[in-house]
């Protein structure tokens, strides 16, 4: 009986903090909602109004609104275009540190950090002072890819690094190419389904860097969503704030959708998925061959 009850107070410190957690983020953005969906004014908000006048008119003035076409249209360009530059730089940078100089992966690891460490606002400083021998570059509207890949450096290496580590990469790479395959179908064929979950959460943090940044953004004058709105905001409040809802339950959605896709398989699902990549490797020794 003892032993049950210490059970029972031993779960309740971990409970707690969880619904402390929660509570923590989810009031303000009950608040957040209140003001953004409600046609009630500010001061009158309080549980004697709490299911009075909601309203979608602000998120429909918002989508409305001339430039936010443009302005997600941009950053979603910038997502993609940056998801597909990050890959295909770390994915085989990743690899080939591992296979072959895995002692210098302290300092790659180093390397990635360093967006933590210096401010974005510094990052463009630097930019805006050779701005006058790049303006070619820096005139594009999608310039501003190759810095949303250094910002995410962070979260995607260590991504691809994690799930590099989980399998067994010399195996892979060894037996593949003892089947006559070249590195690009050992890469498409063997790695990368082996590799999935870490590809689409690289992608999937990469997409939640570059739909929230601003600094970079709004210093190199790009109209991105975020800048969009930041001054959308200044004449529309409510509107704004249920468009920046709207986008913050977007984002959450993609890390729910995170978890569902990367949710580990049973043993018998990643035999045969190595199986697999095994006999695609086999099947086209030739393709890729180096």
């Amino acid at each position: 009986m003892a032993g049950v009850t210490h059970r029972r107070f031993s779960r309740l410190g971990p409970n707690l903090v969880i619904i402390g957690c929660a509570l923590f983020f989810v009031l303000p953005l009950i608040s957040l909602a209140r003001f953004a969906f409600q046609n009630v004014p500010t001061v009158n908000l309080g549980w004697s109004t709490l299911f009075d006048k909601w309203s979608f008119q602000g998120i429909s003035n918002a989508f409305n609104e001339p430039g936010f076409g443009d302005a997600l249209t941009l950053s979603l360009k910038l997502m993609v275009g940056t998801v597909v530059l990050t890959l295909a730089l770390l994915l085989p940078t990743a690899i080939w540190v591992h296979l072959r100089i895995p002692k210098a992966r302290p300092f790659v690891e180093f390397l990635t950090l360093l967006p933590y460490v210096i401010p974005a606002i510094a990052l463009v400083a630097g930019v805006m002072v050779v701005r006058d021998h790049a303006r070619w570059f820096l005139n594009s509207e999608l310039s501003l890819i190759p810095f949303y890949v250094v910002l995410a450096l962070p979260f995607t290496y260590r991504s691809i690094d994690a799930g590099i580590r989980a399998i067994d990469l010399n195996t892979l790479v060894d037996a593949s190419r003892s089947l006559g395959a070249g590195w690009g179908t050992t890469l498409r064929r063997a790695l990368i389904p082996n590799l999935r979950a870490s590809i689409i959460s690289s992608s999937f943090l990469t997409a939640a860097v570059v739909l929230g940044e601003y600094t970079m953004a709004n210093v190199l004058l790009k109209f991105t969503l975020q800048p969009f709105l930041f001054e959308y905001r200044s004449h529309d409040p409510q509107g704004g704030y249920a468009l920046a809802l709207l986008v913050m339950l977007a984002t959450t959605l993609l890390f729910a959708l995170l978890s569902v896709l990367t949710r580990p398989r049973g043993r018998k699902g990643t035999d045969k998925m190595v199986t697999e990549a095994m006999a695609g490797a086999a099947a086209s020794p030739a393709t890729g061959a180096a």
